[in-house]
């Protein structure tokens, strides 16, 4: 049995905001294996704060070198990835995701020639180490008789990444270009169906965990069958705990070296300014243990599925603040330790932004 406490302490050192800090954007990237990024700027801002110090500037540079690539690699939503990891991460969910599509694509009017059109025109431009932006790359399918409106584009975009052939790359004016994965990560793991299995659910909960398959399952838009096969292909790598009878997982590591490390001071009192759509609150199905149901319409409002940035202590939801001016919004006056925590939590995001 263990406390609801404790169990949110292992996450915040799991996801690195309490604890020892990645070195570098890339390492972050390795940690938690996905991170989300349809916001371009909060995912940037997810990579550089679980670091001991990097800013927007080494997060663009990773991108720019490489070592992180950005693609739809689960549910559909953009995440940052290393680039060894993304084959085998499509391997696991595209047929799923694809098959998932196939009314969409009749409403829009895609069908197997346009797909493979589209592919032969973008492998084309991007032979030899090109790159397009998506503004570029719409012209140059509608030059060629590929209709791209009314999310026609997107959909060719997403069905060649989810497919391996294309992903964003380097940095191109306020976002990214396009790229050939071949080209732009020509190094990945292969593994096995089960294998991939496993280290999906172990790299989860290195950077996610504790917890529950539910969450697992969700978090990769999988199967309760490959959960079960991961567990099986795990073994003593991953353990149990309970929470309000509740089995949540975690490595074996998390679990040994969290044992022997007290809670510091500075864990106690520490605030985070996490950014929208952060991992911490999205990268679980069930949410309570973080947020409390009263305030979810301060995070989501109106439900409409955009997440604001949010502030955490002691690893609950306590507020929300803004990118522009970092103004902060607690739900309830914060303590004067937990006030200087935020303080410092807002300069290190003005460093990083700067």
């Amino acid at each position: 049995m263990t406390s609801r406490a404790d169990l949110l302490r292992l996450r915040r050192l799991a996801h690195a905001i309490d604890g020892d800090r990645e070195a570098s954007p890339a390492d972050v990237a390795r940690r938690m294996l996905a991170v989300q990024a349809q916001d371009f700027a909060a995912g940037s801002w997810a990579l550089g704060l679980r670091t001991t110090g990097s800013t927007r500037s080494d997060v663009l540079a990773d991108l720019d070198a490489g070592r992180i690539v950005r693609s739809w690699p689960m549910r559909g939503t953009l995440h940052f990835v290393p680039p060894e990891d993304l084959r085998w991460m499509l391997g696991v969910t595209t047929g799923r995701m694809i098959a998932g599509l196939t009314a969409r694509h009749k409403q829009l009017e895609l069908d197997t020639p346009d797909f493979a059109r589209a592919r032969d025109l973008i492998t084309e431009a991007l032979a030899g180490g090109g790159r397009i932006g998506r503004a570029e790359l719409m012209e140059l399918w509608e030059a060629n008789g590929i209709a791209t409106a009314g999310q026609r584009g997107y959909h060719l975009i997403y069905y060649l990444a989810q497919t391996g052939l294309i992903c964003w790359g380097p940095t191109l004016r306020t976002q990214q270009a396009l790229v050939l994965l071949d080209e732009w990560a020509p190094h990945s793991r292969d593994l096995e169906p089960d294998e991939a299995w496993g280290e999906f659910l172990l790299r989860y909960l290195r950077g996610h965990g504790p917890a529950t398959v539910k969450d697992f399952v969700w978090w990769t838009k999988g199967t309760v069958a490959g959960a079960k096969t991961a567990r099986a292909v795990l073994g003593d790598a991953i353990t149990t705990l309970e929470v309000d009878g509740v089995e949540y997982l975690l490595t074996s590591e998390l679990a040994d070296r969290a044992a022997g490390l007290a809670e510091t001071r500075g864990e106690r009192e520490a605030v985070q300014l996490l950014p929208a759509f952060d991992e911490y609150l999205l990268g679980y199905q069930q949410r309570d243990l973080v947020l409390d149901d009263d305030h979810f319409q301060r995070i989501v409002p109106g439900g409409n599925g955009v997440f604001q940035p949010i502030l955490v202590a002691r690893g609950r939801v306590v507020g929300t603040w803004r990118r522009s001016a970092v103004e902060i919004e607690s739900f309830a006056p914060l303590t004067a330790g937990q006030q200087r925590a935020a303080e410092r939590a807002a300069a290190a995001y003005r460093r990083f932004a700067d």
